[in-house]
């Protein structure tokens, strides 16, 4: 056992235990990370990257390596009896910083590797958490390592082992759901049709009866003509379902797909003639739908697959245990060092259970009206128009209004723009005193904490000193203050936060403001308050929920 105990252990090292290693590091917080797998699987399991984990990881600082690496997602071909039926074109509107992309998950998970190298810390492969047990103070956790087993002492731990989660099961919570009926196949391989780049492809046929009976979806990769095909497995590569009470999702470790299986496929339902090459890998694999209780029980939480499953319609799963990470991670930094609220870990699970269960729900009654038709693919569910439609899809709408930290100091409706919890949405022309060039707003963000944003006319206008006197007594790094002035005109030559115009008017007119506005903005990119007029009562209020008492000022 090591001497000095860490401040979390994360057990799982795919997307979301990395993004949670990566956050808490960020933030100065000691972590381990492990995992039971020697090394990195080569399989292009989660493909799709929405808009919302791009913009998590602009304010990271890796979306470069992220876009240098991905392809293009432009939209979706959907083919019904060898008839082109659809064709969705996946354009984010203006004001989006990024669009939907193609990673496969071992590139993902070898970028956010890199990144938290640079902070010191090393996966720990080949290392298995295999019991826990928590008391007041901490966590005491044995693992089995290529040295033998260790006992480690974390303050606290963090489950992103999957869909078998040992973190979830040790806690005792409940994981509700069921399984679906059909396997599916996977593989990695080259098409060499003339369909056009960067657009997935769905086809499916239908019974006498106009029921799905066999599909076909293409989710392009980069590479030349690369495509993650997935389709239903024939029955001499499907297993027997789980035994009840067990969970059947995922891969499987039994025969795998040949090309001549996803030949077949291809042959009965493919748009144009093509012949398959170059594969890469392949698997069987199930889907079931679950969700736990509760996301956490005192010092030990659960996210991504260890804490909800569901079918892949949509790219939602990895993106969705990616943002549970951020949430979660920024508030276990401020618990560490002992600058959080009592209630702001309680949060992680009022925020993010509401969030898994509406995408479980949504993806279950896509699968149940007709993605049998097909798993990966990026239809909607039918809810709402095509815009609203392609910007959940982008989980650019997911928000925490209700939630127990944020304030909600203004009757809803009381002005134009995003309320509390919303998302923090970009916009454009905020100039410096300095920059030589006007500054995206998200570009402010990059690599902050908390930011308090206070829009008003002038530099001396009421509430900015005091507010810029408030943020002075938070904990070191943890708060960024600046003023959008909206007069426009030259930046003044001192002010007591520092200053961008809104010169445009873009910001004022993104975020409504029609008055003086103060908003803060929390280290995951939505609104904690929106406070008319901008006071420093109203900030300390909003802090309140946050900080532990004494932090802020």
């Amino acid at each position: 056992m090591r001497d000095e105990p860490v401040d979390v252990l994360v057990a799982g090292a795919g997307p979301v235990g990395l993004t949670a290693a990566v956050e808490l590091r960020r933030r100065g917080t000691g972590c381990r990370i492990v995992d039971r797998l020697p090394r990195r699987l080569p399989y292009a399991k989660a493909v799709g990257i929405q808009p919302r984990t791009l913009e998590l990881w602009d304010r990271m600082g890796l979306v470069r390596a992220a876009l240098d690496a991905a392809a293009p997602l432009y939209g979706q071909l959907a083919y019904s009896d060898g008839m082109e039926t659809a064709r969705l074109e996946m354009r984010v509107p203006p004001g989006i910083p990024y669009g939907f992309a193609a990673l496969p998950q071992y590139e993902t998970e070898r970028i956010l590797e890199e990144f938290l190298a640079r902070s010191g810390t090393a996966v720990e492969r080949g290392t298995e958490l295999v019991s826990f047990a928590q008391d007041a103070e901490g966590v005491t956790c044995r693992l089995a390592g290529p040295d033998g087993e260790e006992e480690v002492r974390a303050r606290y731990l963090v489950g992103c082992d999957g869909a078998h989660s040992l973190v979830r099961k040790g806690l005792g919570l409940a994981f509700g759901g069921g399984a679906f009926a059909d396997a599916y196949m996977l593989a990695d391989v080259v098409l060499d049709w003339d369909l056009p780049y960067g657009y997935t492809v769905r086809s499916t046929h239908h019974d006498a009866a106009g029921r799905a009976d066999d599909v076909l979806v293409c989710i392009p990769l980069p590479g030349a003509g690369r495509y993650r095909v997935s389709m239903l497995a024939p029955p001499e590569l499907s297993s027997p379902p789980a035994a009840p009470g067990g969970v059947a999702h995922g891969l499987e470790g039994g025969p795998r797909p040949e090309l001549p299986h996803v030949q077949a496929v291809l042959d009965r339902l493919s748009p144009r003639p093509v012949t398959a090459s170059g594969l890469r890998w392949s698997s069987v694999f199930r889907i079931s739908h679950r969700i736990v209780d509760r996301y956490g029980q005192g010092r030990v939480f659960v996210a991504g697959d260890a804490a909800h499953i569901h079918p892949p319609t949509g790219a939602q799963g990895m993106n969705t245990g990616i943002q549970d990470a951020w949430n979660l991670a920024w508030k276990l930094a401020l618990a560490v060092a002992g600058d959080a609220s009592p209630g702001l870990l309680a949060s992680y699970d009022a925020e993010r259970r509401p969030v898994g269960e509406e995408v479980v729900g949504r993806t279950v009654r896509h699968a149940a009206e007709g993605v049998r038709a097909g798993p990966g693919d990026g239809d909607g569910d039918g809810d709402g128009d095509g815009a609203t439609l392609l910007l959940r899809e982008a989980q650019l709408l997911l928000g925490y209004p209700a939630s127990p930290v944020v304030l909600r100091a203004e009757p809803d409706g009381a002005s134009p723009g995003p309320r509390p919890g919303d998302r923090a949405p970009d916009c454009e022309g905020l100039t410096g005193r300095i920059e030589a060039h006007p500054l995206r707003l998200h570009e402010l963000l990059r690599g902050s904490e908390h930011v308090l944003l206070v829009c008003a006319p002038r530099a001396d206008s009421p509430g900015v000193p005091e507010l810029a006197a408030l943020t002075r007594g938070l904990p070191a790094g943890r708060f960024t203050a600046y003023a959008v002035l909206t007069e426009g005109g030259t930046a003044p030559a001192w002010a007591p936060l520092p200053v961008f115009l809104d010169g445009g008017g873009d910001f004022a007119r993104v975020y409504g403001v029609r008055e003086p506005t103060a908003f803060v903005i929390r280290p995951d990119g939505y609104l904690g308050a929106r406070l008319t007029p901008p006071t420093a009562a109203g900030v300390s209020a909003y802090l309140s929920g946050v900080f532990a008492e004494g932090s802020s000022g």
